[in-house]
């Protein structure tokens, strides 16, 4: 007799024979979908309205081999981008950046630029929240680290030559996000927290 989860009984085949193993860490890269559900969940029920930044690029050549479906051959980039997502909560201006990375131990800050932390010193400067949302894919683990954390290591470990941030300065410094079902990255619970 085959069980529903997948063992066998005496003498018969597993019925999961060839099939991969059915659990989170097969979900991949999907962070930014996470957050965007979650975005979608806020705005529904009125709890925030925050939405991905677009990113703002120059067509230069397109292909139409048919009527109906154009090709983008050559764009670039019209100007460097901020921060992944902005927004507004409770009369209070919020911006972040999300990043995931399948390392273990650390975040590599490769992806990270020096305009991108400026343009978290001036939202701090004049008010605002800015934080990242960084999840450890293989260990689907999510956390809120505020942007004036993440500005003290840069000034103080990145610029002098460290490559990447360890997960231990984020465990220390942030505060992890549990998955939900309907706000996946319910990262407005952190911001209460912390805000209000």
């Amino acid at each position: 007799m085959n069980y529903p989860n997948g063992r066998k009984g005496k003498g018969q085949p597993s019925i999961r024979t060839g099939q991969k193993k059915n659990d989170f860490a097969n979900r991949g890269m999907t962070l930014e979908n996470d957050i965007n559900e979650t975005n979608h969940f806020y705005l529904e029920t009125n709890h925030a309205v925050v939405h991905k930044k677009p990113t703002p690029v120059q067509i230069v050549q397109v292909d139409y081999p048919k009527r109906s479906a154009a090709v983008i051959k050559e764009a670039y980039f019209k100007q460097a981008s901020t921060t992944d997502y902005n927004g507004l909560y409770k009369g209070k201006y919020i911006d972040f950046e999300a990043k995931e990375t399948r390392n273990v131990s650390s975040l590599p800050l490769a992806n990270i630029h020096e305009h991108q932390v400026e343009h978290m010193r001036k939202v701090l400067q004049h008010g605002g929240i800015c934080f990242f949302i960084i999840r450890f894919s293989k260990q689907e683990d999510t956390y809120y680290l505020p942007a004036e954390f993440f500005i003290q290591f840069w000034d103080q470990q990145f610029q002098g030559g460290r490559k990447s941030m360890p997960i231990t300065f984020i465990k220390d410094h942030g505060h992890s996000i549990p998955f939900t079902f309907q706000a996946r990255v319910d990262y407005i619970k952190i911001i209460d927290k912390l805000y209000f």
